[in-house]
């Protein structure tokens, strides 16, 4: 299979993830509001998957993909099904222990992340959830250790595909949960916790037929003399040694996150749901280019490095890269200047009301400013990690960490919950430049001809797209819309298809040969 047919497909079911979750986010807004409540349930939420984008999806997967994509280069299947065993069994142990110190420090980790929900009445909402749902992150860290797997091996479907089990998972809780809850006299909000843990069970059982027919389905060791061995195995070690650095670098990105939820928990009431709701739209693009592009990669070009193939091993860096070019920047663009049409649509339904709309496009602007780093960041650390350099990304990662925070300080007097995404966005850039730059000064990367053409091609397409959009935006009166809903929906297909064909239209008279991008 291509790396545009791999890519392709996981962006595929990448879309639709995102459609389930913006679905279950469209409910969610239009049944709870922006208050107190869905503040304390976003920060509850987040403080499992910062821990799992830390130690699940972030360390562990950027540590444990590359080593065992070279153990399978140079030891075989039988070689790599020990060192899964072997991990897998320490994983699970180790998920065992947090997950209850999690439960137990639940109001400690709600204070170091919110404390500003003591003043508006979410906090103790806040500790209740998170003791609901920090289990969770058990079965979203196994995920992650199964589709590390299942990338390697280039089965890509399942893993890309489970996250549309927890978006119906919620949704259902929702629909069904929601008023079963409030019958009951219980918060109705709290059965989104049902649902985060339902959904966390349906992914990791999608993944054990997958696993099994691969002949990879780790056994998890329940002896003492089993853990020992992992323990004492030299490739696991490896993986240990490789994963605190890369901790420290995935944890400069969630402590910002974590310090920004804490800024924005005393800011207006409705902000961190605010900034949330902006995340959800910003990660269509990231998360359908970046990560799809970083997990399909990432196995290939530690497979490269470990058959020492520099010249291939840069050539997949730069077709990842002009791709990330070609789609990202008229999303930002758009991200920039059609922002409350897309808001408005989305959510301006039920109890989410004008000032939400406004709110909400306000932090999103702040995201398309740095969305080319944002998505460009999972492609250039991924350089860094098939190469077994973890710290190189860690070093930058603490000084975006530290640059984000001063520009909070500059930011946040004047533009309240924007300037927590300007200051991400901002900072987000320049931590894909130096991740640039740095794959070049190690030789790593060197890029092919024709860039400068390239990115000419791209900016006139984005111009004059960008040109449309800003008369839509203009042009019709989202917000008043809203009693007339089809006919807004209609308005937003209708302009987003034809900036689409507009792009595109300008690329193909430019010269873009965008076949050639389907052949790596």
């Amino acid at each position: 299979m291509s790396l545009f047919k791999s890519a392709s497909t996981v962006s595929l079911l990448t879309l639709a993830s995102r459609i389930t979750g913006l679905i279950r986010d469209v409910l969610f807004s239009s049944v709870f509001g922006v208050n107190a409540l869905t503040d304390a349930y976003y920060v509850a939420f987040r403080i499992p998957n910062l821990f799992r984008r830390v130690l699940g999806e972030g360390a562990f997967s950027q540590a444990f993909v590359p080593v065992l994509a070279a153990c399978k280069t140079e030891e075989g299947d039988a070689g790599a099904k020990n060192l899964v065993d072997h991990v897998g069994t320490l994983l699970t142990w180790t998920l065992v222990v947090l997950c209850i110190a999690g439960v137990i420090g639940a109001p400690l980790m709600v204070w170091a992340m919110a404390s500003g929900l003591q003043k508006s009445g979410g906090f103790d909402g806040a500790v209740v959830m998170t003791r609901w749902m920090f289990p969770y992150i058990g079965f979203m860290s196994l995920v992650a250790l199964a589709g590390g797997i299942l990338n390697t091996w280039r089965k890509f479907v399942v893993p890309a595909a489970s996250p549309v089990l927890l978006n119906v998972a919620l949704i259902t809780s929702i629909v069904i949960g929601a008023p079963l809850f409030q019958r009951w006299g219980i918060e109705p909000i709290y059965a989104q916790c049902v649902g985060v843990m339902v959904g966390g069970v349906l992914q990791l059982a999608l993944q054990i037929p997958a696993l099994m027919k691969i002949g990879m389905l780790p056994r998890i060791g329940v002896r003492i003399s089993a853990i020992r061995a992992a323990l004492t195995d030299p490739t696991t070690l490896k993986i240990l040694k490789l994963m605190l650095p890369a901790m420290i670098g995935v944890s400069g990105a969630q402590i910002s996150l974590l310090i920004n939820t804490q800024i924005a928990s005393h800011l207006a009431e409705g902000s961190v749901t605010w900034i949330t709701n902006a995340d959800r739209l910003m990660e269509f693009p990231s998360a359908m280019l970046g990560v799809a592009l970083g997990v399909v990669l990432m196995p290939q070009l530690a497979s490269a490095r470990a058959a020492k193939d520099e010249t291939r091993f840069s050539a997949m860096l730069d077709w990842g890269l002009r791709l990330i070019v070609l789609l990202t920047v008229p999303c930002a663009l758009a991200l920039l200047v059609f922002a409350k049409p897309l808001v408005a649509v989305l959510f301006h339904n039920g109890a989410f009301d004008d000032a939400s709309v406004l709110r909400t496009a306000e932090a999103l602007v702040g995201y398309g400013t740095g969305l080319l780093g944002i998505v460009s960041i999972k492609v250039l650390a991924a350089g860094f990690y098939a190469r077994h350099d973890m710290r190189t990304p860690m070093r930058i990662s603490l000084g975006t960490l530290v640059l984000t925070q001063l520009l909070n300080i500059a930011l946040v007097p004047y533009l309240q919950h924007a300037g927590l995404t300007l200051s991400i966005g901002i900072a987000q850039l320049v931590n894909a430049t130096l991740l640039l730059v740095m794959l070049r000064r190690v030789g790593s990367y060197k890029p092919a001809a024709g860039w400068w053409l390239f990115i000419a091609q791209v900016m006139a397409g984005t111009l004059l797209m960008g040109a449309l959009l800003v008369w839509a935006n203009g042009h019709f009166d989202w917000i008043a819309l809203r009693e007339h809903r089809l006919l807004r929906i209609g308005l937003l297909a209708a302009v987003i298809a034809g900036a689409g064909v507009l792009y595109f239209g300008v690329l193909a008279l430019a010269g873009v040969k965008l076949r050639s991008f389907m052949r790596r």
